[in-house]
């Protein structure tokens, strides 16, 4: 059966993301999507950017936009957002780059962040960082909802046609977030050390045949106790 596999948000871990996708080309992947995120928070966010670049030159890997890439992206163009950005888990970015300010990071990278896409579409599911509005069509592109939007889309159990894969909302208990209608797959992986993904079958609806899940350095989990 044909397979995708959708990774959730690695924020600074090339460790783990170098595994999962060894892991997804074992398991004869023919697609892998990531959800976005690359950049801020953990240690090598340069790391994640140039295992991607490298990886789509080899197999069809497609990289989704998150917003804290495009957060960095913005950075770089408009010192006016520089701030909120480096508070928001950007110190972090410029630190594995050596750099100083976001305009410092490589121009080719910057280019490469700043051309990602929003939305992934197959005859099945739609991909996304974050998600899309309830009772609006998911065309036009609605940029700020794709890479921010919590609310309703969470709650709302809303039924888009095809299943929603997304990130961008953790989960501090390291388990993915499994809905009917939508797939979370963000399982704060710079901080548990645990990053996610799932499989999906492109011939078959509906949420993921199997989750492949990479472990590595991380803080303790929150207890599961009471």
């Amino acid at each position: 059966m044909p397979l995708t596999c959708a990774i959730g948000d690695p924020h600074g871990r090339p460790d783990l993301l170098s595994a999962m996708l060894d892991a997804a080309a074992a398991r004869g992947v023919d697609t892998v999507v990531c959800l976005g995120d690359y950049v801020d928070k953990g240690p090598d966010s340069a790391g994640v950017v140039r295992l991607l670049r490298r990886a789509q030159a080899r197999a069809r890997v497609i990289c989704l936009a998150g917003n804290h890439d495009d957060m960095l992206v913005q950075a770089a163009r408009d010192p006016a957002r520089h701030a909120f950005w480096v508070e928001r888990g950007g110190r972090a970015t410029l630190a594995s780059y050596g750099a100083w300010h976001a305009p410092d990071i490589p121009a080719d990278d910057l280019g490469w962040l700043a051309g990602l896409p929003t939305l992934h579409e197959d005859r099945h599911r739609y991909y996304v960082h974050a998600g899309l509005r309830p009772g609006v069509p998911v065309e036009p592109e609605n940029r700020h909802d794709r890479l921010w939007i919590r609310e309703p889309f969470h709650s709302a159990g809303y039924d888009f046609g095809k299943h929603v894969v997304h990130g961008h909302a953790r989960q501090r208990s390291g388990r993915p977030d499994l809905h009917r209608h939508r797939t979370n797959l963000d399982t704060d992986a710079w901080r548990s050390g645990i990053l996610t993904a799932g499989l999906f079958d492109d011939a078959v609806p509906g949420g993921p045949v199997d989750l492949i899940v990479m472990t590595g350095p991380g803080h303790r989990l929150p207890s599961s106790r009471p």
